[in-house]
């Protein structure tokens, strides 16, 4: 499977698998609930593409203008990408210490808590499923095997887009907005990296294989 559309409709099966997994669920985490939107979400660029396929001409005027401001600020810039993080840890490596605060900020999309790209929001935010507030308990309340099931459609994402690139989704959105995506990448952003090895735990290799099999389907 070749080109932007074909990527992008693997994508959109990507977060219908991810649906039809939670789907079901007594989840906390619902539209208007803004509690983990912070300015420190990150996405690839292919899920940016998807977010700028719903705009039009005037609401990306008003998003650049929006991230603007929100580059001014302190926010989460990664260093490394999940793949490349999985290929570091197979071959025994330490990867680099992260910087991230929660006090930074809330994301430059929210409006009156409502998210302005909800049905087109990129993994980062469609994982947070968490099954109380986070409010009330300071964090998200996850279980273990939905962490693994997050890591391995986060992974996939990055591979389907390993010619494109990682980061906040602030410099990610700024980047494509501009049309400077085919240019050179400016610091804020990494090179996504290809498949090589997936994080799931030995206690989840038999029960996530109804996933994997899900997976194998979509041509990416």
């Amino acid at each position: 499977m070749t080109g932007p559309d074909s990527r992008l409709k693997a994508l959109d099966q990507l977060y219908a698998l991810y649906d039809q997994f939670t789907g079901g669920r007594d989840i906390a985490c619902k539209q208007f609930c803004a509690d983990c939107c912070t300015c420190n979400v990150t996405l690839t660029s292919l899920e940016a593409a998807l977010i700028m396929a719903g705009l039009d001409d005037g609401e990306k005027l008003n998003l650049l203008e929006k991230l603007g401001k929100a580059l001014a600020n302190p926010r989460f810039i990664p260093k490394i990408t999940l793949n490349r993080l999985a290929n570091i840890c197979m071959q025994g490596g330490d990867p680099p210490d992260e910087e991230i605060d929660l006090a930074w900020g809330t994301c430059p999309l929210l409006m009156d808590k409502a998210c302005t790209i909800y049905a087109v929001r990129p993994f980062g935010c469609r994982c947070m499923t968490s099954f109380r507030k986070c409010s009330e308990t300071g964090a998200a309340d996850m279980d273990d095997f939905t962490l693994t099931v997050n890591h391995v459609i986060l992974q996939t994402i990055e591979h389907i887009d390993k010619n494109g690139y990682f980061g906040n989704m602030s410099d990610v959105l700024a980047q494509t907005l501009t049309k400077e995506a085919a240019g050179p990448h400016p610091p804020s952003l990494i090179q996504n990296f290809p498949l090589s090895t997936l994080l799931i735990p030995p206690e989840h290799r038999e029960k996530i294989q109804p996933i994997l099999a899900a997976l194998r389907v979509i041509k990416m």
